[in-house]
């Protein structure tokens, strides 16, 4: 059977069924767009809010770390300042103790009975350790006639001592600052003794130091010798 034209009526309803067609066409394509573009923004929503988490993140790390750090130096800076006071305490401490050594010492060369025993024994010590036929003992300017007196007394206990004889003569070369004692020469100028009581008390003071601090504040876990 042949197909007839299309009226105009039946042409107005296809070309509305055709527009119809489009539209939905068109809307469902637009809600998928619409749909996706949701997605996508949710997407790089959740990306952004992310990244600025992060970021505020690590600002907060490193502000963290940064206020550790200070804390850390603050505490070492105040550890340093009370182990410098306390050691700075210790050493004036120790300096009193010496000085109390040298008013003793300042002591014994104003009494002149003590003084003397004390040049004599220093003066055989000298002479046993040079083992020579002639010396020299040098003292205070004011103190020769002392010193003199002294070696008299202790050239006869050298000799009952060792058996030999020893020629002393006196010289009063020594500083009138010193707080006294004598210094010792060879005959041949050759060796040296000092037995100024200035010496013997900074000797002291190097050999017991170490032993005055264990006493005085105990070991230091910081030091492996103590020497």
């Amino acid at each position: 059977m042949a197909s007839r034209p299309l009226n105009d009526d039946e042409v107005l309803s296809e070309m509305n069924k055709m527009l119809a067609f489009i539209k939905q066409e068109a809307l469902e394509k637009a809600r998928e767009i619409k749909v996706k573009a949701d997605e996508e923004f949710a997407i790089e929503k959740a990306k952004l809010v992310k990244q600025e988490q992060q970021a505020i993140d690590a600002q907060y790390e490193k502000k963290r770390k940064g206020a550790e750090v200070a804390q850390k130096i603050a505490q070492s800076t105040l550890t340093n300042k009370s182990r410098l006071k306390l050691l700075q305490q210790r050493e004036e401490h120790l300096q009193d103790l010496f000085q109390t050594a040298r008013e003793a010492i300042d002591a014994l060369a104003k009494d002149e009975a003590r003084y003397v025993q004390f040049l004599e024994g220093v003066i055989v010590q000298g002479l046993l350790a040079l083992l020579e036929p002639e010396a020299t003992v040098h003292a205070r300017q004011k103190d020769v006639e002392i010193a003199q007196r002294a070696v008299d007394s202790a050239a006869k206990q050298y000799t009952e001592i060792s058996g030999r004889t020893v020629k002393v003569s006196v010289k009063g070369s020594l500083s009138d600052d010193i707080a006294g004692g004598v210094k010792l020469v060879s005959g041949t100028d050759r060796i040296t003794l000092d037995n100024t009581l200035d010496e013997r008390l900074r000797l002291l003071e190097d050999r017991m130091l170490p032993e005055i601090r264990m006493d005085l504040f105990g070991s230091n876990p910081n030091r492996k010798f103590y020497t």
